[in-house]
């Protein structure tokens, strides 16, 4: 069954690669169905820029940004996130995880939900009739085994439908993800293939991308601090993902009026637009206490405004183990207009039954 597991993977890994988005120069937002996918399941991933795909401990939720992160030290453990998101969007999600030790196996079950709140419906004229609902859900199915004493591989099957007042759609995704792990360097990293799939049921009959991503990430505690730095890529199979502004021309002018180029410099911030940055500090008997900071370069670029400072890109958070409970809390720094705030609390269900 284990060599059934590892074939199943690595199929699907070469047929997600053969099957990249041809489309480049693309920006990122705006071009998918289900951009839930795309959404940070937990405070921590929050707090860490928007996703972990290099660390395996014993957070079920961060088996949702690469499965591979499964593993037996999950056992038993449920998590609860919630995020209080833009305006009065509420997100969350739930996963549960079991180690089956007979077969080497550590799976997951897992519910992400996204409430956009009630819109407003109008007639032509802009007289209000009543109230539009649009929510949508997704639902996980996830496995994982160690390969080796370093390596494992880990596999995400999704199920997931948006509703938008009488009509729906419904597509069917999988991730696959690979860990490396040398504890004696104290060094990690991480490769995963997330939201490959297709749309089952459309939209007035015209079929979206889902929010196809090939990630690649790397991360270092230092030997005599408690802290782990991680750097991770994102969107490598797109090079270029900013966005063609023609407002921003106007202000590519010198101090005598005349025009400019900067060529160097948007080649420059395209490069650094897929890389995420963060830190974690793991303080206290037992890592009881984290503090965590992290810096989204795309997120600043897409979301900030003109001749104005904001934080916009920037997040950071605190978790806490209080007796039974993990409790995280994660704030993301969206826009001037403000930004989301994410809690997190988690348990093993064996301490109580």
């Amino acid at each position: 069954m284990n060599t059934l597991f590892t074939r199943i993977a690595l199929c699907f890994l070469l047929f997600s690669v053969a099957s990249f988005p041809k489309s480049f120069g693309q920006v990122t937002g705006g071009q998918h169905i289900f951009k839930l996918l795309e959404l940070s399941p937990s405070a921590r991933m929050t707090a860490l820029g928007g996703t972990q795909i290099t660390v395996k401990d014993d957070d079920v939720a961060l088996a949702a940004a690469n499965p591979a992160a499964l593993n037996a030290g999950m056992d038993g453990r449920l998590t609860l996130n919630h995020n209080f998101f833009l305006t009065d969007i509420q997100h969350g999600y739930v996963a549960y995880a079991h180690h089956l030790p007979k077969i080497g196996f550590t799976i997951q079950g897992g519910v992400q939900y996204m409430n956009y709140g009630n819109i407003k419906q109008a007639d032509e004229f802009g007289n209000v009739t009543g109230e539009v609902k649009a929510s949508e859900s997704t639902f996980t199915l996830g496995a994982a085994r160690p390969l080796s004493d370093r390596l494992s591989l880990g596999l995400n099957l999704r199920f997931g439908v948006s509703t938008l007042d009488l009509y729906q759609a419904s597509m069917l995704a999988a991730d696959a993800g690979f860990i490396y792990t040398d504890t004696a360097r104290l060094f990690s990293a991480g490769l995963v293939l997330r939201n490959a799939g297709v749309q089952i049921v459309t939209y007035n009959d015209l079929r979206e991308d889902l929010p196809f991503d090939l990630q690649f990430g790397v991360s270092k505690r230092l030997r005599y601090l408690p802290f782990r730095m991680t750097i991770i890529a994102h969107h490598l199979h797109d090079w270029d993902i900013r966005y063609d502004d023609p407002n921003a021309a106007a202000d590519d002018v010198s101090l005598f009026g005349e025009e400019t180029t900067k060529k160097g410099n948007a080649g420059v911030d395209n490069f650094f637009r897929h890389f995420i940055f963060n830190g974690e500090f793991l303080l206290g008997r037992n890592e009881g206490f984290r503090i965590r900071v992290g810096y989204n370069h795309l997120r600043k670029k897409e979301l900030s405004v003109n001749n104005y400072r904001s934080l916009a890109g920037f997040s950071g958070g605190i978790g806490v183990k209080v007796k039974r409970f993990r409790v995280d809390m994660g704030y993301g720094s969206y826009h001037l207009a403000g930004g989301v705030v994410h809690f997190s609390v988690g348990t093993n269900l064996k301490d109580f039954f």
